[in-house]
């Protein structure tokens, strides 16, 4: 089968192609499809027959891609399917559905990167493709493409129910009853929107190493932004739950957990102050608070940015960066987490990598061309955002593991502070660590007490010396259940990130007679 982007389209429309295969390793129970590797439940030919090629061809394209002297390439080929539906005022009124097909072909010269991507899977154009990547090089021996072997994978993210048998009418109900429950929940409520979005997509990565891997990827998302309005004031927020998950996700319990999680953190913000500013403790909350640890310290420890000498951890290997109790992970192996990968985009091992280990500087983040660099295997963290795009240094789940210390202790231990329990808007400066995040919940901290919700709050730090004036963590340690999207060079990729409560001895806080940053 040689399939054209028209022909490919023209099948789905048709719901033939996208129900055409659905891996057999879904069909097992959570605890069988964890045990171990699904190479005899993923079957090579059935993701060779999804894209219409064979393993002939395979090897055809990345002879071309080669020929003009290249010492590596990969063949990334991609079938997603994104279904988004939103209600708003109390009726639904959007739904689309995004398809994409297609493969994406690199060559690599040293560091130096060719790529090139068709919509139209066939040989030909596959080959014009591998063309323009192979310019990349223009001399030097010819390596021939290694006979390729399947690697095999684990099941980090089984579920019950592919999307691709879930219609609009068993989505649509899941909307009117979080709408229903969000307007009962506070009488105060005038507005509630709510998004459902799931996809799939279809990976195989094949390598001139002789590498290939195929995976089957699932995403669930519900989101719900509601207002309030009380003696004039309005006041907004939101909350979401999303992961690599089937609609067996969203139970009764998840449910009633979005309508009220939303309507409390809205209306929370009518007795809500605004602190003063200047330079206090800070109590980073359990939770999604951990994008603090994603975006100002985990994107600096990234290899690209390290072999480029742009981050400020680039000569901090084996070097303390943190007290002793302080262990971060970036861990693609967490069952259901959204930034989970049974296998990276370059066709690598995913696993959890220890960034800092009691306090010490132990890896970066690498894909193949950063491994190469340091001379150390890939971490499994390459990524990219789709067959569009080239494979670079991203992270996975991130987080701080737990530490010795109780929540109740922490909080004591603060005379006068900031609680920050969710944040948004941040802005990073990957080079030297500085950040302004925007604190969308949080509360005061008054002599060792949760006081007053708080509003209209910046924190302004730099992440490595927030790193170091880390002096409590907690044993409480929880992942983000948000739809969290990671971007970086124009690309987006779905992440998720956790920490335990934490304490940090100084951050700079903007409120009250502060100018705005």
């Amino acid at each position: 089968m040689k399939m054209t982007r028209r022909a490919f389209l023209e099948k789905t429309s048709k719901g033939l192609v996208a129900a055409a295969f659905v891996p057999y390793f879904l069909r097992l129970s959570p605890a069988k499809a964890l045990a171990g590797p699904i190479a005899s439940q993923v079957k090579l030919d059935d993701f060779m027959n999804h894209f219409g090629v064979d393993e002939k061809i395979i090897n055809e394209v990345m002879s071309v891609a080669l020929s003009k002297g290249g010492d590596y390439c990969d063949l990334y080929f991609q079938h997603s399917i994104d279904n988004y539906i939103g209600l708003e005022d109390k009726a639904v009124n959007r739904a689309y559905t995004d398809v994409g097909f297609g493969v994406g072909i690199r060559v690599l010269k040293g560091d130096q990167t060719g790529y090139s991507f068709t919509e139209e899977i066939t040989p030909g154009a596959m080959k014009l493709a591998a063309q323009t990547a192979a310019s990349i090089a223009d001399s030097g021996a010819l390596i021939k493409p290694q006979e390729l072997k399947l690697k095999e994978t684990p099941a980090f993210y089984p579920i019950e129910t592919p999307w691709e048998e879930v219609g609009i009418d068993k989505k649509v109900p899941y909307l009117q009853q979080i709408n229903e429950k969000v307007f009962a929940e506070d009488k105060r409520i005038i507005k509630s929107n709510i998004w459902f979005i799931n996809g799939t997509s279809y990976i195989m990565v094949a390598n001139s190493l002789g590498r290939i891997a195929c995976d089957y990827q699932p995403m669930g998302q519900i989101a719900v932004s509601c207002t309030a309005e009380q003696n004039g004031q309005r006041e907004q927020n939101y909350f979401d739950l999303s992961g690599r998950h089937g609609i067996e996700f969203f139970t009764p319990a998840n449910i009633d957990k979005l309508a009220k999680e939303s309507v409390r953190r809205t209306v929370m913000l009518f007795d809500a102050i605004k602190p003063e500013a200047g330079e206090m403790e800070v109590i980073l909350a359990a939770g999604s608070s951990g994008i603090l640890l994603h975006e100002a310290i985990g994107h600096g420890m990234e290899a690209d940015f390290n072999r480029k000498n742009i981050s400020i951890f680039s000569d901090k290997i084996d070097k303390p960066v943190a007290e002793k109790f302080v262990s971060i992970v970036d861990d693609g192996t967490n069952p259901n987490l959204r930034g989970s990968i049974n296998v990276d985009d370059e066709g690598n091992d995913t696993e959890k990598t220890y960034l800092v280990e009691n306090g010490t500087l132990k890896s970066y983040l690498h894909d193949y061309i950063s491994s190469r660099f340091y001379k150390v295997k890939p971490t499994g963290n390459g990524r990219r955002e789709s067959f569009r795009h080239v494979p670079q240094p991203r992270m996975r789940n991130t987080y701080m593991e737990a530490g010795p210390h109780k929540k109740d202790e922490i909080i004591a231990s603060v005379k006068k502070g900031l609680y920050a329990e969710a944040f948004t808007n941040g802005e990073v400066f990957i080079g030297a660590g500085d950040f302004t995040f925007y604190v969308k919940s949080g509360y005061l901290i008054e002599d060792g007490k949760i006081t007053k919700p708080v509003k209209d709050v910046n924190i302004i730090g730099n992440g490595p010396q927030v790193l170091k004036d880390i002096v409590m963590v907690g044993d409480d340690l929880q992942m983000s259940e948000g739809g969290w999207t990671c971007g970086k060079n124009g690309q987006g990729v779905p992440v998720s990130m956790g920490l335990p409560t934490v304490k940090v001895k100084k951050i700079t806080v903007g409120g009250l007679n502060t100018a705005k940053s």
